[in-house]
């Protein structure tokens, strides 16, 4: 993995996001987690070059990215698109499934993100605060993604380093 500067960041957040999908990964007693995500944001916010994470409460990686200081944002090539569907479906309490995807668990400055990653972002948690079904305006949002009220947390994290994969730049 190599550094890139944020200004030479090109990537595109709606397919990155959207289509290639995201793992969030984050270490709690010496222990990592990750999950598969495709909701989230790239921007800036408080001057800062920030991404914007959503995680529902029954989650178990959300327990990890609560007790941790930083986390990492992982996208896969589109190779591992079987073993990220299996990560966003596997509960890591119920079993190892970083290990049962095969996935290379490697740290950055103490936080965990995957060797086979074509991009990753080190991030540090800025902000973190529930939805609330009565702040939404367009109430269908809540009906449809919400039938059982389990609302997201969403986390404003600053993007501290981009790191590419130098394999996949070759």
């Amino acid at each position: 993995m190599r550094e890139i500067k944020h200004e030479l960041f090109e990537e595109n957040a709606f397919n990155m996001i959207g289509k290639d999908w995201l793992l969030f990964t984050a270490e709690k007693d010496g222990k990592a987690n990750t999950m598969t995500a495709s909701w989230g944001g790239l921007g800036i916010m408080w001057n800062k070059k920030v991404a914007y994470i959503f995680i529902r409460p029954q989650r178990y990686t959300k327990e990890f990215v609560d007790s941790a200081e930083k986390l990492s944002i992982s996208v896969l090539p589109n190779t591992y698109r079987k073993e990220l569907g299996y990560l966003g479906t596997v509960s890591g309490r119920d079993e190892d499934k970083i290990s049962k995807a095969n996935l290379t668990l490697k740290h950055y400055d103490d936080v965990p993100y995957f060797e086979e990653a074509r991009l990753t972002l080190i991030c540090r948690k800025l902000y973190a605060q529930e939805l609330k079904e009565e702040c939404f305006i367009e109430k269908g949002i809540s009906e449809q993604w919400y039938p059982e009220k389990d609302y997201h947390t969403m986390y404003v994290v600053e993007i501290e380093k981009i790191l590419e994969n130098e394999v996949d730049k070759k």
